[in-house]
């Protein structure tokens, strides 16, 4: 991306002012298996809660943070998943993004992209009508 690209667009990676408050007020605690690097403030005031924020590799979209991160970044426990995570299960698969918007994206039968006929209800459907 060029220099201007990266001053001026949050939609597709970080800012060139948001990779510099992370050297400068953050501490790198850990990277996942995409890519996407996890921070924490060097300095917390008393009285309140650390902050901790993530860096993605690529495109900026939440639902690529894996569930271990996504509970740290929300303070639900202390220590980087990192330094406890089980081993991964034979049923678990790999990460696909979020396909919503995209020409990827679920389109049921009936879906206007997809010419927006349904089949005609059956059986169980009564219309309403008002006089009944």
């Amino acid at each position: 991306m060029s220099v201007l690209g990266k001053i001026f667009t949050w939609w597709d990676g970080a800012t060139i002012g948001t990779l510099l408050n992370s050297w400068r007020t953050g501490e790198h605690v850990g990277t996942d298996v995409q890519g996407n690097r996890y921070f924490r403030a060097r300095k917390t005031p008393s009285g309140s809660n650390e902050r901790r924020w993530v860096l993605y590799a690529g495109a900026n979209d939440a639902s690529r943070v894996p569930p271990e991160w996504h509970g740290w970044l929300h303070g639900h426990f202390v220590d980087v998943p990192e330094s406890h995570l089980p081993p991964a299960k034979i049923w678990e698969v790999e990460y696909t993004p979020n396909a919503t918007g995209t020409a990827n994206a679920y389109r049921p039968q009936g879906a206007l992209e997809r010419g927006g006929r349904r089949a005609g209800a059956s059986g169980d459907y009564e219309s309403w009508t008002p006089d009944s």
